[in-house]
């Protein structure tokens, strides 16, 4: 059968699965709405909690970055799995017995102030929106791909199943169709990786072949590192950060994580204290499987990329590589017109995304209208298809290429749900229920939750639509947020009593404007506008990822500093600050 074929089948039996689990775990109240009703397993917490965090830029786009990026990008997989052990040991079980339905809540009964509420409402909506918009971004680019429509329909589609999710179960939903999720996630990523290191290096087993010997004797690693020195980019093994800017990076992500609300709503889900932390555990060993094989896969992609591409004529190019072409996550401009693909280090367009032209060029390429003069390498590559055309350049049968593309929708879905929920209860529950309509009932509640997913959804898809960067680099601006603003106000609250609401809200304001400003300035720029400004002048030379650390740093200190300068918090308050940390 064909790919096509093969991914309708594939999806339609996955998506059979999660709408008849959003169905039969319809939510009926509030507290089924947003925390399950707290009877989740710590089996079922930790699966659920690693689907929703194991996201289209875990699926989908890490490996791409590091296929691209080489040691470079092993800050993505040292930041990410790190932060999980602090959460588990640092947060969650404190969290969990403080008992509150988000981090919003949290911090406005902790601060004993709505206007703490209402900053972490924004906070809470200001990083999930942008998280989701790499969620949506990933979801489009496996609906283009797969199932031939375009990326925008593809986010269209996406909206609409994440709705229904989200809509109908709530987290009680949400939790157990990402428990099945997690299971074709997982096995999705894994198939794959057997296959193709078995092939590569004769060994099934992807983190052991990785640094195995290919048909000729050369270790895989040492071939990759002469092919990409052959192309003119760096050493894959060899690292260009600075080691500041590498440390940065790793603890924007680790700390984001542990301040990041659809994660940490996860702890208020299970039954006990102690169940958080099992949960966590879980979790990380859930994680652990996909972030061990990701740059094994990272490895393979990339060398049989380059075998397969450079200094090869276009007509004979396998099909992949025009499919791919059609969805404009590839592009070749034939600039010495000799008909033959040169892939060297260097922009071949003069834009960040190719701009094609309606006609075709002599050797039957989609034209592009933007090359770049001053390069003279021809190859543009999306770098969040490498997961997803891996298979393809590997030449594995079309049911392990449908397999590769519903678990990538299972990923970008699961955590997009989680995302959007967040965000509902940021605003039916903190700001609705808890300031503006205190007397609103049960159902009232739950129908304002509901109307605010479907506006979420709505936002969501239009930065799907139109995102800001590459579905990684726009989820790493996300944990650099949460890091700024959540993850000081979280610590202080729980650790030190003395902390009061002027020294949170003042912290948390300072954090979350900064990383913003950095971030429009550096990063995305202000389209039509202003062009992001170059990293010559980052300051003290700090990437927009990494820059979640110094945002934290002034946001630790200006809370500490503003604390001790007003007056401390009622003595309930710090009564209950310490009961939080005396074991039940």
């Amino acid at each position: 059968m064909s790919v096509s074929t093969w991914t309708w089948i594939m999806v339609g039996i996955t998506f059979t699965i999660y709408f008849g689990i959003a169905i039969w775990a319809r939510a009926g109240s509030t507290k089924e709405f947003y925390v399950a009703d707290g009877g989740v397993s710590p089996l079922a917490n930790g699966m659920a909690t690693a689907a929703d965090w194991m996201s289209a830029a875990s699926f989908i786009s890490m490996a791409g970055l590091i296929s691209f990026m080489g040691y470079d990008g092993s800050v993505f997989l040292m930041g990410w799995t790190g932060g999980y052990v602090l959460l588990a040991l640092l947060l969650a079980p404190y969290l969990r017995k403080f008992g509150k339905f988000t981090v919003p809540d949290f911090i406005g009964d902790r601060y004993y102030s709505n206007t703490a509420r209402t900053v972490a409402v924004f906070c809470a909506l200001v990083v999930s929106f942008t998280y989701v918009a790499g969620q949506m971004r990933g979801v489009g680019i496996v609906f283009s791909q797969f199932l031939q429509v375009e990326i925008s329909y593809g986010v269209l589609i996406g909206m609409s199943v994440v709705l229904f999710f989200a809509f109908i179960g709530g987290m009680k939903g949400i939790t157990y169709t990402q428990v099945a999720q997690y299971c074709v996630l997982i096995f999705a990523f894994m198939v794959p990786a057997f296959f193709i290191s078995l092939q590569m290096t004769g060994n099934i087993i992807p983190q052991i072949g990785m640094g195995g010997t290919v048909s000729d004797g050369t270790f895989l690693l040492d071939k990759l590192d002469t092919l990409q020195t052959q192309l003119g980019f760096n050493e894959y093994t060899s690292g260009s950060k600075s080691t500041w800017d590498v440390f940065a990076i790793t603890c924007a992500l680790m700390v984001g994580t542990a301040g990041l609300p659809h994660v940490i709503v996860r702890f208020f889900t299970v039954p006990k204290v102690k169940d958080a932390r099992k949960s966590a555990g879980l979790a990380l060993l859930f994680i652990a499987i996909l972030y061990t094989t990701a740059p094994a896969i990272a490895v393979f992609a990339r060398t049989n990329l380059i075998e397969t591409v450079s200094e090869k004529e276009y007509k004979t190019i396998p099909t992949w590589f025009t499919n791919w072409e059609d969805n404009g996550l590839i592009a070749w401009s034939d600039k010495n017109r000799d008909g033959i693909i040169q892939y060297i280090n260097g922009a071949a367009l003069a834009g960040k995304k190719p701009i094609f032209s309606k006609q075709r060029g002599p050797s039957g390429e989609r034209l592009v209208n933007n090359p770049n003069p001053n390069s003279k390498n021809e190859l543009y590559i999306d770098r969040d298809i490498m997961v997803l055309a891996n298979p393809e350049i590997a030449q594995l049968p079309n049911w392990v290429i449908a397999l590769v593309a519903a678990g990538g929708l299972a990923a970008a879905l699961s955590t997009a749900a989680g995302l959007l929920l967040v965000i509902s209860t940021s605003v039916s529950h903190d700001l609705i229920k808890k300031q503006l309509k205190p007397d609103i009932s049960d159902k009232g509640e739950l129908l304002a939750a509901r109307i605010s997913i479907l506006v979420a959804v709505l936002i969501a898809g239009l930065f799907g639509i139109y995102p800001p960067g590459f579905v990684a680099a726009v989820v790493a601006l996300a944990f650099g947020l949460a890091a700024a603003s959540f993850f000081p106000a979280i610590v202080l609250g729980i650790f030190d009593k003395r902390m009061n609401k002027q020294g949170a809200i003042a912290g948390m304001v300072v954090g979350i404007s900064l990383m913003l400003y950095y971030m429009i300035v550096y990063k995305t720029g202000l389209i039509g506008v202003l062009d992001p400004r170059p990293a010559s002048e980052w300051w003290w030379g700090t990437s927009p990822e990494g820059f979640g650390t110094i945002a934290m740093m002034i946001n630790f200190l200006v809370s500490l500093v503003v604390s001790r300068l007003t007056p401390p918090p009622p003595e309930d308050i710090q009564k209950m600050v310490e009961n939080i940390r005396v074991p039940v």
